[in-house]
């Protein structure tokens, strides 16, 4: 295989698992009216034991965390897992869905400034120049709306939250694997929503689900949980968070295609020109530059295990 072909290889995975994501709204929406923290409870719970279980049949190597690694995930669990669904939640109170959904669309801005420092490694002019086109497609696609405030707060913390999930990995990644990443924030995330959802919304929550959000809660920690976050951490362990980070683009685009196909009509013309400046993006920022941009997962200088990265996020 040429080293263009295994450039592009490494990226397959990351583009799956933000397909699964983005697919995945429509499946979401039957759970609008299930009891938000139990709920979801229940989904990384169950992702948990699929995750573990599949790994003991693939052979993954899964090692306890020790040291500042407890925060790293823990952090990962708390923003990516917990906050990021009490943003959504709360935000859409206060602005309209879009609005949290264009705010969630800029972080491939944010991971192609920030990853890489993580990393070790100065960021790449083509990923930073390519990240501000993809997030405009998104805001094509996903389109604007009304918000006060207190929404555009919750926007900024979804937003933060988005971008936390890839980010506090990256520490971890080389010891843990995607697998280890997976698993623990998982159980971590279930245990956290577990706590939040017996004390907000009491132990008995969980039986008011109906068969149909029981059968979403399946797909959504099957799917968009179990396999979407393994496929992902092994695209941002490959090529750096910061190239992965565009392949976030793609997840509006796999929504606006599942509402398509789930009956809502063919999208609009703002929509089909969005879809095609996120394709121009993630060509302009994705395509190698050589052999060596070929190789950069290679050679990039993840932190090694138990040790701060030398980076603002390092305190």
């Amino acid at each position: 295989m040429d080293t263009t072909s295994a450039s592009y290889g490494r990226l397959v995975p990351g583009i799956v698992g933000m397909t699964l994501v983005g697919s995945s709204v429509t499946v979401s929406h039957g759970l609008v009216d299930a009891p938000l923290f139990t709920t979801q409870a229940v989904r990384y719970a169950v992702a948990t034991v699929i995750l573990l279980v599949v790994a003991r049949v693939a052979g993954a190597r899964l090692v306890w965390p020790r040291g500042r690694e407890w925060l790293w995930l823990a952090g990962l669990a708390i923003t990516g897992l917990v906050l990021f669904n009490v943003a959504v939640v709360r935000g859409v109170a206060h602005a309209e869905p879009a609005v949290i959904a264009v705010a969630v669309a800029c972080v491939p801005v944010v991971l192609a400034a920030v990853g890489p420092l993580l990393e070790r490694r100065s960021p790449s002019r083509q990923v930073l120049v390519a990240a501000p086109v993809v997030v405009a497609g998104a805001v094509l696609v996903e389109g604007t709306g009304r918000s006060d405030s207190v929404g555009v707060a919750w926007a900024a913390l979804a937003l933060g939250c988005e971008a936390g999930f890839t980010l506090l990995a990256v520490p971890v990644l080389r010891r843990h694997t995607p697998w280890g990443v997976s698993v623990h924030a998982t159980w971590l995330g279930a245990v956290l929503l577990t706590v939040l959802g017996t004390t907000v919304e009491g132990p008995s929550a969980v039986r008011e689900l109906s068969g149909s959000q029981w059968a979403a809660v399946g797909y959504l920690a099957l799917m968009v949980t179990a396999v979407a976050f393994v496929l992902w951490y092994s695209t941002v362990r490959a090529v750096g968070a910061g190239r992965a980070g565009l392949l976030t683009g793609i997840a509006p685009l796999a929504a606006a295609a599942a509402s398509a196909a789930g009956g809502t009509g063919a999208p609009a013309p703002s929509v089909w020109a969005g879809i095609g400046v996120v394709v121009i993006g993630l060509v302009a920022g994705l395509r190698p530059r050589g052999a060596r941009e070929g190789q950069v997962a290679d050679t990039a200088r993840l932190p090694a295990p138990d040790q701060a990265p030398t980076s603002a996020h390092a305190g």
